[in-house]
């Protein structure tokens, strides 16, 4: 940062010393003119012709220098075929004519036809009352002075802008490392945090940092949270594994009759605690991407298309609009309403109606089968792991409870009520729209 405002700052500060030094030597260069045609224009008003035709002036240039030889400051009047006529300080030299233009008006420039000498000149050329002769009137001067002065201006202007250059960049620099400082701040409570000092940024922060403490702080009290969810679960499932384990090791040890028997009941008890677990503990990790994202109307047609192959005799309609969307994973979603829909497949009379629907910020899942229902009673209890109303048809008895789990995790509900159109059960699962 501090390199590119340095050379951005000294870009800058080139472009406009080049842009001022041609403006103010300009100026100097056109006030030099003015005083060398101020003199000239002087010399025209004064001069008329003589009786042999020469030219002459009504009065002499008042500038000592004009008659010191080589004072650096000249005066020539002349013209093609005609003798020259010029100041004394002219000596033995001549002013160059030139032929090829006509200057009817001021013309300055810069000549070096003297070896030791740079000129400025100003030049006109004249007719004069009763000369029909075009006459060139020039005024010369030496351009030391005015070559000094454009130095001085230059070192002025060279030394302003490197002083300007370089306050501007400790400045940017300063503001480069003080605009900074806040983030070694942060750096400092990370590895305090790290070194198990604190467990959040405590520090006060300036406002623009601010936002990103509080960024920090809820993304460390989220990871706790996943954390403790999942010390939570490994208890959770180490507790629910103890006891069939421990009446296996007492089946065993004691040589029962009935050992096998009690291995494939107390099994299939631990595979239906893994798996419940395992689903959760998946749409717990899956939950940390901000992008979750699945469309409703693909998901529920693929699991339509699975139930529909496992329960030919059951009729399957789906209803709702196809364009929308949940902050949910596909993989949860297809879970959760495949458990929804293969229930309702497989207590139903033969008939469910999926019905869906946007309300409210949430997408409405509403599953009705034409079966005999859950009493009211019953309802809540039926989402306990385990917990089965027909044990005559396969099954674990973790769907609901897995749905259930899932659906809080992405700050979902699930409920039960009575089906109005069917006369079975009607789950209603509620997940939060993507917009």
């Amino acid at each position: 940062m501090i390199v590119i405002a340095a050379a951005w700052i000294a870009l800058l500060l080139a472009g406009g010393g080049f842009a001022l030094d041609r403006v103010l030597v300009s100026a100097v260069t056109r006030n030099f003119d003015d005083q060398l045609e101020y003199v000239l224009t002087a010399l025209i008003v004064s001069a008329e012709i003589g009786p042999d035709g020469e030219v002459r002036f009504s009065r002499e240039a008042a500038d000592q220098r004009f008659i010191e030889p080589y004072s650096g400051l000249y005066w020539e009047v002349s013209a093609p075929g005609h003798e020259d006529f010029t100041s004394r300080s002219m000596w033995d030299r001549r002013l160059a004519y030139g032929s090829q233009h006509t200057d009817l008006k001021v013309h300055a420039y810069d000549s070096t036809q003297f070896d030791d000498e740079k000129l400025r000149v100003t030049e006109r050329d004249v007719t004069l009352p009763g000369s029909a002769v075009r006459w060139r009137f020039q005024v010369a001067q030496r351009t030391d002075g005015l070559d000094a002065q454009v130095a001085v201006l230059r070192r002025t202007l060279i030394r302003s802008f490197a002083l300007l250059a370089l306050g501007l960049i400790v400045l940017a620099a300063l503001q480069t490392f003080y605009g900074l400082w806040p983030l070694r701040k942060v750096r400092e409570e990370i590895a305090r945090m790290r070194a198990g000092q604190s467990n959040r940024l405590t520090r006060a922060m300036p406002d623009e940092v601010a936002p990103m403490v509080e960024e920090l702080n809820a993304l460390v009290a989220h990871n706790e949270r996943q954390a403790e969810e999942a010390r939570r679960h490994a208890g959770n499932l180490a507790h629910a594994l103890k006891t069939p384990l421990t009446v296996i090791m007492n089946a065993a040890t004691a040589n029962a009759d009935d050992l096998g028997d009690t291995v494939i009941r107390e099994a299939r008890t631990m595979r239906r605690q893994v798996d419940h677990h395992l689903a959760r503990a998946r749409a717990v990790g899956r939950r940390g991407s901000a992008h979750s994202r699945a469309a409703v109307w693909p998901s529920l047609e693929s699991v339509e298309r699975a139930v529909a192959r496992l329960y030919r005799h059951v009729r399957i309609d789906v209803d709702g609009p196809k364009t929308l969307s949940v902050h949910v994973e596909r993989q949860d979603l297809d879970e959760m309403l495949g458990n929804l829909i293969e229930n309702a497949a497989k207590y139903g009379g033969g008939s469910v109606f999926v019905t869906v629907g946007a309300q409210a910020g949430f997408v409405e899942f509403l599953i009705e089968d034409d079966g005999v229902g859950i009493p009211e009673e019953q309802r809540v209890r039926i989402f306990d792991r385990g917990a089965r109303l027909d044990s005559g048809k396969p099954g674990t008895g973790l769907g609901l409870a897995i749905v259930r789990d899932v659906a809080e995790i992405y700050e979902g509900t699930v409920s039960l009520e009575e089906s109005e159109d069917l006369g079975g059960l009607m789950v209603r699962l509620r997940l939060p729209a993507a917009t």
